[in-house]
């Protein structure tokens, strides 16, 4: 059984970010994370209502162990600490609104993992703001289409997560195409020992990717891409404007790969962000790779305990219809 922390081991930090006159009056665990938890904190006699806190302690991680990983890889997992600085860092200097830190420590003095604390912004997900007011939530998604363009429009000819690229190191592989063709394989390979749908149709889709791979040209330059940005991945601040979260995996690469998650996670939303001059042939072949990594993705983590499985099967179980979908287009 996974122990997850409390207000009383929280409450070391939460001084140390507002000051030794805040009290912890309680706390949620917030849905939706698999690499870290995620904390609303409630205070008295501080300049801040509440608070969130980010804490990757291991017991917050709820994806299975799996064998040696290259820290370097793109799609390596992206979590903790150094990661999230970076990223914030990086949006930060672009004027991309992300929740302002209070506090980040890997000292394990006062809490025992690595751990941040944010403003807390109020306004609830883009995601609920689509259903709840559209029209307020038309001006953040003009104005999130702008900060993508910001991001997408800067440039570098090396590829890889931002952290990776700040201390020196090189990501692995030889281009973006060739790791997404790779990685899709692995997933089919994956996809195909869980879903029987998937096992019958392994060849023509491994034929397909490496079709369509082969369509895809050489390219020098990539952009800044968040990596997975659904609007339940934006919040709302007060004032309408939007704001990014888990931004760990913020990284230069082709903004293909973004533009086809954005495709799948904002529907009928998404033409307010798409945008001339993308490449047809690394759409095709991409967006049948996440389709591909929307399946083995959700299934690898029920093998584990996470405890919101109807909601993984229910990806698992769409994007497998899509990705033999696209095998007859």
């Amino acid at each position: 059984m996974r122990q997850f922390t409390d207000s009383e081991a929280l409450s070391g930090i939460v001084h140390e970010a507002l000051g030794a006159g805040a009290h912890v009056a309680g706390m949620d665990r917030l849905r939706g994370g698999s690499k870290k938890g995620v904390y609303r904190v409630h205070t008295s006699g501080s300049r801040a209502a509440s608070v969130i806190v980010y804490s990757w302690a291991e017991a917050e991680n709820f994806w299975p162990a799996a064998g040696p990983i290259d820290a370097a890889h793109p799609f390596a997992p992206a979590s903790g600490l150094v990661p999230f600085l970076a990223a914030q860092r990086r949006l930060d200097g672009l004027g991309v609104r992300v929740p302002r830190v209070l506090l980040a420590d890997d000292s394990r003095r006062r809490y025992p993992a690595d751990v941040a604390v944010v403003e807390d912004v109020a306004g609830g997900t883009l995601e609920a703001l689509l259903k709840t007011d559209p029209a307020r939530a038309s001006n953040a998604l003009s104005e999130l289409a702008a900060m993508l363009d910001a991001m997408h429009q800067q440039h570098s000819q090396h590829y890889g997560r931002v952290d990776v690229l700040e201390r020196g190191d090189k990501a692995s592989g030889g281009s973006c195409e060739q790791l997404v063709l790779e990685r899709a394989i692995e997933d089919l390979a994956e996809a195909a020992e869980r879903d029987p749908r998937i096992e019958s149709a392994a060849a023509p889709l491994h034929d397909r990717l490496q079709e369509l791979a082969t369509r895809v040209a050489p390219r020098t330059q990539h952009g800044l891409i968040h990596g997975e940005l659904g609007p339940d991945h934006v919040l709302v601040d007060a004032s309408g404007h939007p704001v990014f979260i888990d931004i760990e995996g913020l990284m230069f690469f082709d903004v293909e790969w973004e533009h086809v998650f954005l495709q799948l996670r904002f529907g009928d939303q998404y033409p307010a962000m798409s945008r001339p001059g993308l490449d047809p042939p690394r759409l095709d072949v991409y967006m049948l790779a996440m389709r591909l990594s929307l399946v083995a993705g959700p299934l690898r983590l029920l093998d584990g305990d996470f405890p919101h499985r109807t909601l993984m099967q229910e990806i698992a179980e769409h994007n497998a219809k899509e990705a033999l979908a696209l095998l007859v287009q």
